[in-house]
C-alpha cells in the first residue's frame, strides 16, 4: 500500500504543478503519473481505473507521447487570459493537434479499439482541427480523488489536502465536482479563436 499512497502523492503534486506551471513537461510527467498510479492500485487493492473513461483517453495519449515523445512539442497550453474573451470552465486550455488524437487510435488494442475511440471522442473536447484535454484531465482527477477515498488509501500533502478543501467545500454547497469543458465566445467561431491561437502560441 505504501508503493501506491506514494504513487497518489506524486500524482496530485504533479497534477498542482501542471496547473501552475502549463509546459509540455508537466504534461508529459502529469501523464505518466497516471499510468503509475494504475499501476500501483492495481498490485495494492486490485482496483484500477478501466473503467474511468477520461482514463482511457489520457492512456492513449500518454503511450503515444511514450513512444513518440517529440509529439509532445506539438501541444499547446495555453492560459484563458490570453485568449480573446471566452467562457469556459477551466482557467487554461490545452489543445493537441486533432491528427495526433487520431493517431493515437493506433496504439489501441485491436480487440476494444472500436470502443475506446468511442470513449475518447466522447470525454475529449473536439474544436476543428485542434482537441482540448484539460477537461478530461480536470475530471479524471476527480474520478481518482473518489476511487483512492473510497479505497481508504491515506495521502498526504499540501496539494492533496488543496483538492480535498476544493472537493469538500463543492460537497458542502451542493456543486458538481466535474467540469463540462464547453467553451462559449461572443464573437467568432470557438474553432477559429483557437486555431488562431493555436497557430501563435
Amino acid at each position: 500500500m505504501e508503493s501506491c499512497q506514494a504513487a497518489a502523492e506524486r500524482f496530485f503534486r504533479l497534477y498542482h504543478k501542471y496547473c501552475v506551471e502549463h509546459d509540455q513537461d508537466t504534461l508529459f510527467n502529469l501523464l505518466n503519473s497516471i499510468h503509475s498510479l494504475n499501476d500501483k492500485l492495481m498490485k495494492a487493492t486490485g482496483e484500477h481505473f478501466y473503467d474511468c473513461n477520461e482514463f482511457i483517453s489520457l492512456k492513449a495519449l500518454r503511450n503515444l507521447f511514450h513512444h513518440e515523445a517529440e509529439l509532445a512539442n506539438e501541444v499547446r497550453i495555453i492560459p484563458v487570459e490570453k485568449l480573446p474573451p471566452l467562457s469556459t470552465d477551466l482557467l487554461s486550455l490545452c489543445l493537441v493537434p486533432r491528427s495526433l488524437v487520431l493517431q493515437s487510435f493506433e496504439q489501441l488494442e485491436r480487440k476494444r479499439r472500436a470502443h475506446e475511440e468511442d470513449i475518447i471522442r466522447s470525454t475529449l473536447k473536439w474544436y476543428g482541427n485542434v482537441v482540448n484535454i484539460n477537461p478530461c484531465m480536470f475530471n479524471f482527477t476527480v474520478h481518482a480523488f473518489e476511487k483512492l477515498k473510497a479505497r481508504d488509501v491515506h495521502i498526504s500533502g499540501n496539494e492533496y489536502a488543496e483538492l480535498r478543501a476544493s472537493y469538500e467545500f463543492e460537497e458542502e454547497a451542493g456543486h458538481s465536482h466535474f467540469v463540462t469543458g464547453d467553451i462559449s465566445c461572443h464573437a467568432g467561431s470557438v474553432e477559429q479563436i483557437l486555431k488562431k491561437a493555436f497557430a501563435n502560441s
